[in-house]
């Protein structure tokens, strides 16, 4: 779609009904003439957003009091944030107590389908008609749309361009697993000369880096397909061979002891301060760089991708994690209206200025110049992304508590040294049907 097109406003005419939940907490209050900013007479419609980003709360609620202000429908769009882990179970108290959002940010297709009896097909909204082609599969549950992708996200093996450059490591020229072991081992027979304690930083300690680790390796055997993933009733390790591969390179090579490695050391102390060469993150840890060296992202951050299908053939994990749900068991003005909220946020020009500028996404549209996105490695992502060039975020359609309980604490005994790699992937395959 054409960037013009993307830029249309929408200018949809409600009747006017009575909100559906809520009060106007945290929203536009109307004066006493009952007329709002925008100049509309009635009850406000208000539409309760429920986040689980709260690292994005301060934006969305900027949209939100932007979006109230030119609402010719009297909106009162709130934003209800719970995150650190806890915003599953505090949705679904929501939905037991009968205060329903209007609309709600999931997390995967498990997380969709828990309440696909609640939410409305978005296939005929604005926005749907401009996401790049595939990221809807992973709002879709038997064929019919249910989420609209939040943004794109990507993850692999970033690296430090300086640190490269130093070691006469040139990373366009890496296109095979042996290529990437021979930069490996350059970087690390020069240690001393580059000042790093170790090549790479990887975060042994977090159980969330593991599962997206795994993904690599896992999105191959699901045909690199969220539904594939989503449905299937086994993980067989057709690919588990390179899965071990990088996981013994990586551990010879990495800080330890790696299972004490977290988030804070590696990206805040190690790899910002050029300790490190390599970290397997992705795009979240930019605001993270950021606050500690506002250069490091534009001008040292680079990503490359993991070879999970075989020795020739690398890919870089994207997609969405998450998707946003519209409720359709509230009055249908209440619906219509975060209908278009969510429309307007995407479509707009405000919207999208908002989108590359404070929230700094990587879209999930069609339509933007790649120039104006962020950073280099969130535009290398978003043209991937285009090109149809990135394997899928599997690891958000395994079996619900699958990676915590089973894939992490194998993995861990596996680097600790305490069983064999074919110990790990027989335990974790079995743990995977029966937990399916």
């Amino acid at each position: 779609m054409k960037k013009s097109m993307l830029f249309s406003l929408l200018a949809v005419p409600l009747a006017l009904y009575g909100c559906g939940t809520g009060g106007n907490e945290g929203g536009q209050t109307p004066s006493e003439d009952g007329q709002n900013e925008g100049g509309t007479s009635g009850e406000a419609v208000t539409v309760d957003f429920f986040n689980q980003k709260p690292e994005i709360t301060a934006q969305l609620e900027e949209l939100a009091e932007m979006y109230n202000e030119q609402s010719e429908n009297n909106a009162d769009v709130m934003i209800t944030t719970v995150g650190s882990g806890e915003g599953s179970a505090a949705l679904q108290a929501r939905f037991s107590s009968g205060d329903e959002p209007a609309l709600m940010m999931l997390n995967g297709l498990p997380e969709i389908e828990r309440y696909s009896d609640s939410l409305v097909d978005v296939s005929e909204m604005e926005v749907a008609g401009t996401v790049i082609d595939g990221l809807l599969e992973g709002g879709t549950i038997d064929g019919t749309q249910l989420g609209i992708p939040l943004n794109i996200e990507g993850f692999g093996l970033m690296y430090n361009k300086e640190l490269f450059e130093q070691a006469g490591v040139d990373p366009d020229s890496i296109e095979s697993y042996d290529d990437f072991v021979a930069a490996v081992e350059t970087l690390d027979s020069q240690k001393e000369e580059l000042g790093i304690e170790e090549v790479f930083g990887f975060s042994g300690g977090e159980n969330y880096i593991a599962n997206q680790f795994s993904a690599n390796f896992t999105s191959p055997e699901f045909n690199h397909s969220i539904l594939d993933a989503y449905s299937a009733e086994e993980l067989t390790w057709e690919y588990g061979d390179q899965m071990q591969k990088y996981t013994d390179l990586i551990n010879e090579y990495n800080v330890q002891p790696i299972l004490t490695v977290d988030y804070s050391r590696s990206v805040e102390e190690l790899f910002v301060n050029d300790q490190v060469a390599m970290v397997h993150q992705g795009v979240w840890i930019v605001p993270t760089l950021n606050e500690i060296d506002p250069d490091f992202a534009q001008e040292k951050l680079g990503i490359l991708p993991v070879y999970g299908e075989s020795d020739t053939e690398g890919k870089i994990p994207a997609g969405s994690p998450w998707y946003i749900g519209v409720n359709g068991n509230l009055d249908d003005a209440v619906v219509e209206e975060a209908q278009n909220f969510i429309d307007w946020m995407y479509t707009s020009e405000e919207g999208q200025e908002m989108i590359l500028g404070d929230l700094a996404f990587i879209p999930a549209q069609e339509g933007y110049d790649p120039e104006d996105i962020s950073d280099p490695v969130s535009r290398q992502i978003y043209e991937a992304m285009l090109a149809g060039e990135t394997s899928a975020f599997v690891h958000n359609q395994y079996p619900s508590g699958w990676f915590q309980q089973e894939l992490y604490p194998e993995f861990q005994s596996y680097l600790n040294g305490e069983q064999s790699w074919e110990a790990f992937e027989e335990n974790t395959s079995q743990a995977f049907s029966e937990m399916r």
